[in-house]
């Protein structure tokens, strides 16, 4: 496996691995590192990618930098490596919404996390990290995304999941790949809130999308997950 970085937006860096399992053309597994005076981590990587993931992060910021620490929801690939990741960066704290610190962060952390509420801002010295609630979508009562207002970046965590490798950032429509990569998974919680969640999510209008499984998206956001809300509106289960 090769870990690669790649600069998507300023001062922005996509960390990816492109893991063989199982499925066509493999899938990649994306952490995301802002630079700045407090430097913030989206994802860490199961425990497996931990080397990598921390040899890269070393590289761009330095371990010891390392301020904050959060993912969309609780799930090995997005936090598996939550605690080694605390253990190897003293200054590092997790951060996540309400929920998922009162349900599971409090517990699960070997150092207590910061819990921000529902639009609540995150001031990483140059960057503006604006928390959002997205509970169930795509899955996961606690889930929670970050919208950055300085790059108008959001990390949209498992939303666009794509199969395969590709690009780190690209200029085309990830909707079709995203829902071949839907009906092979079924992972989207297709629940009443998930319209209204994509459409607060639009409403941002964000010019790159940072994606966990598969390129990135930069140009007009907002269309991007109209465009995905309404390939869902048509999803059928089995």
């Amino acid at each position: 496996m090769e870990t690669m970085i790649d600069e998507i937006a300023e001062e922005t860096f996509r960390i990816s691995t492109l893991v063989e399992t199982g499925v066509p053309g493999g899938f990649t597994f994306n952490q995301f590192l802002i630079r700045d005076e407090q430097p913030f981590l989206f994802h860490t990587g199961t425990r497996e990618l931990f080397p990598a993931v921390s040899e890269a992060i070393d590289r761009l910021v330095g371990l010891d930098r390392l301020r904050w620490i959060s993912f969309g929801h609780i799930e090995a690939d997005e936090c598996g490596s939550m605690n080694l990741l605390l253990a190897a960066a003293p200054a590092a704290q997790v951060v996540h919404g309400l929920t998922a610190c009162l349900v599971s962060l409090t517990d699960l952390c070997d150092r207590p996390p910061h819990a921000v509420a529902d639009d609540e801002v995150l001031d990483l010295g140059s960057h503006r990290l604006r928390y959002l609630p997205t509970p169930h979508v795509p899955h996961g009562w606690e889930s929670g995304l970050w919208f950055d207002q300085t790059t108008s970046t959001l990390f949209s965590g498992d939303l666009f999941t794509q199969l395969g490798g590709g690009p780190a950032v690209v200029d085309s429509s990830l909707v079709p790949a995203a829902v071949a990569a839907e009906e092979l998974f079924s992972a989207t919680g297709l629940t009443t809130g998930l319209q209204p969640t994509l459409e607060r999510l639009a409403a941002l209008e964000p010019s790159t999308i940072a994606v966990m499984h598969g390129s990135s998206f930069r140009g007009d956001g907002a269309a991007e997950l109209r465009g995905l809300a309404a390939a869902y509106a048509s999803v059928e289960r089995p």
